[in-house]
């Protein structure tokens, strides 16, 4: 199956990095390169460094950029980007002139059913791993969390009302057969919801194979932990631009970029800041960039989509 993912807000993702001919540029999410073979398209004798933990996505990008002669320009590193610091610094890069995250999960993902990242076929396994070289997988955190953990994620992470309901009928569930399919467990999630409450929101699991997916593959933590060192791996000028797809990681990033450009935590009435805490840059997007009605009306997966900026500026 080809590798295909729509590349989100791409025009504005373009802009956003105000890329240089000659800079340094990461693509933190490679994908299928949608993005990255823009920002190649406009370098000269700049190199853009693409991290991606899904091996079909690193073949992917690998053909998509060679196919577009841009192969020359490109590092490409099969790794999570919460070790970009480490791996740029074994390329021997020490500051970039621009990151670009794309949090979504690729349509290749989600279209291809045997992976287990949609509700859409019940025979799939329950996988879910972006990283395939995981020991885990969804399966794993249906079999193994307790009542407990298993209503945190469900409430956390798939914001997902009934929670409770549906973490208490999992593990009754398993207590007979363990989950290995996608079907079984929608069956448990359409048993544990009302039915009232399904009919509106879309399918009842789309919130509990959210919540599966962020914590098997630590979405949330990952973001939230590599922010700041990817602020700290720009250039003065550099920019970082994230697209986010839902309000829990996009909050994460609101907060990151806003205590970044005012990292003060003295008194509002001190006269003078003698906390010492120095603005890192500033925030390109007080509200979020959106996708136009065109893009909307190609492709409705941007619907949820979100776009902020920060740019790095000298400490001093």
């Amino acid at each position: 199956m080809e590798f295909s993912h729509y590349s989100v807000m791409l025009g504005e993702c373009m802009d956003a990095l105000d890329i240089k001919e000659d800079g340094i540029y990461v693509d933190g999410t490679l994908g299928g390169a949608g993005h990255s073979l823009e920002i190649c398209k406009r370098l000269t004798t700049g190199r853009l460094i693409g991290f991606d933990q899904d091996s079909d996505a690193i073949a992917a990008a690998t053909e998509r950029l060679k196919d577009n002669g841009q192969f020359e320009k490109v590092t490409i590193v099969h790794s999570n980007y919460e070790n970009m610091k480490s791996e740029l610094e074994k390329l021997g890069v020490e500051k970039v002139d621009g990151i670009l995250l794309d949090l979504g999960v690729s349509s290749f993902q989600l279209d291809t059913l045997e992976r287990g990242f949609s509700y859409m076929k019940d025979d799939a396994d329950l996988d879910m791993r972006m990283d395939r070289r995981n020991p885990n997988t969804a399966a794993t955190i249906l079999n193994e969390y307790s009542e407990e953990e298993l209503t945190r994620i469900l409430k956390e992470y798939g914001e997902e009302k009934f929670a409770r309901n549906i973490a208490k009928n999992i593990v009754k569930q398993r207590e007979t057969k363990p989950f290995e399919k996608v079907g079984e467990l929608n069956a448990v999630v359409d048993a544990s919801i009302p039915m009232k409450a399904k009919k509106t929101g879309g399918h009842p699991s789309k919130r509990t194979f959210q919540a599966l997916r962020i914590e098997l593959n630590r979405e949330l933590f990952v973001l939230e932990e590599t922010l700041d060192t990817m602020i700290d791996l720009l250039n003065e000028d550099g920019r970082l631009a994230i697209i986010t797809f839902h309000s829990l990681e996009d909050r994460i990033v609101k907060n990151n970029f806003k205590r970044n450009e005012d990292p003060c935590t003295c008194p509002k009435d001190f006269p003078v800041c003698v906390c010492g805490k120095k603005s890192k840059g500033k925030v390109l997007t007080r509200k979020p960039i959106l996708p136009t009605e065109k893009e909307l009306g190609e492709n409705s997966r941007s619907k949820s989509a979100k776009l902020r900026v920060f740019v790095k500026k000298s400490e001093g």
